[in-house]
């Protein structure tokens, strides 16, 4: 693939993720109230779309209830600004062994569900994306193994197709795009595929800039793709995702740091982004655009 700069680049903000970021800083948002809030103020300050996971209002730790994810949908669709809403379909898909000399049983944090349930908000707020993790990894920890097999992604992508929301491709690797190139192939997943190049995560690919290109060069012409890095990388990424022809993410999922010594807000890593990208000479461009551009429909969840 040939080095294209991006001139129409649009900026996706991590709202919240999952990791164990909820006592690292206060601005990392908890509630859905909290949620939304900060999602709507990212689109404010230029986001045209918003990566939402969910969590436990009281402690922080993520969550899979279907309830707070229909509220963050409720809450984001209610809002005076327009936003493309992507909702994480990662979690579920999680092993800790017991340890290296006694694998079995699993231990706390182990949290396997089948492919319906995983993707069962996804099937009630309809939102215009939600993510696909493409492969299995040792994911940071020691033990602790981020699983998604050939079968529950052929079975988790159909669904999504079928649903009528368009699945971000998460690559933490180059095998990842191998086998999304081999999904696309099947007919699981469209022609015209959207990924999310993930740099910099113990243990999927590092985030130096030979392996991103290697990452970028694996990424099908047809296709669009955003990148991101972690920690003090997150701007970094901003300039290189978009000199090498994609689209940026940032956001607290990835980043609690707007310079050193000061906790950031979503929406002041967005404004960040959006100056390196038009003093690059590209244009942000909204929400609107991205749904032209890769095809998706805004739609109100399933009625209660």
């Amino acid at each position: 693939m040939p080095l294209e700069m991006n001139r129409e680049v649009f900026i996706t903000c991590a709202v919240t993720g999952s990791g164990g970021t909820q006592d690292r800083s206060p601005h990392v948002p908890r509630s859905p109230k909290q949620i939304a809030d900060s999602a709507i103020a990212a689109a404010k300050a230029g986001a045209a779309v918003v990566h939402c996971h969910v969590r436990d209002p009281e402690t922080g730790a993520p969550s899979r209830r279907l309830d707070l994810y229909r509220e963050v949908t409720d809450r984001i669709r209610d809002a005076e600004v327009d936003v493309v809403l992507n909702l994480t379909a990662g979690m579920g898909g999680d092993i800790v062994f017991g340890g290296v000399e006694a694998p079995f049983p699993v231990a706390e944090g182990t949290d396997m569900i089948g492919a319906s349930e995983r993707v069962a908000h996804v099937a009630e707020c309809l939102p215009e994306i939600c993510t696909l993790d493409c492969g299995t990894m040792n994911f940071a920890e020691a033990d602790y193994v981020m699983t998604n097999t050939p079968g529950a992604l052929r079975a988790m992508g159909q669904m999504m197709t079928d649903l009528g929301v368009k699945p971000e491709i998460e690559a933490f690797d180059t095998g990842h795009l191998w086998f999304a190139k081999q999904l696309v192939k099947e007919g699981v997943l469209a022609p015209n595929a959207l990924v999310q190049l993930c740099m910099g995560v113990p243990w999927g690919a590092p985030d130096d800039l030979n392996t991103f290109m290697a990452m970028v060069n694996n990424v099908p012409d047809d296709w669009t793709f955003s990148a991101f890095s972690l920690g003090r990388h997150q701007m970094a990424y901003v300039a290189a995702s978009v000199l090498a022809g994609g689209n940026v993410r940032v956001g607290l999922e990835d980043n609690l740091w707007l310079d050193k010594g000061v906790l950031a807000e979503n929406w002041q890593l967005v404004e960040r982004a959006g100056t390196i990208i038009e003093n690059m000479g590209a244009r942000v461009i909204g929400p609107a655009e991205v749904r032209e551009k890769l095809g998706l429909v805004k739609r109100a969840p399933v009625a209660s």
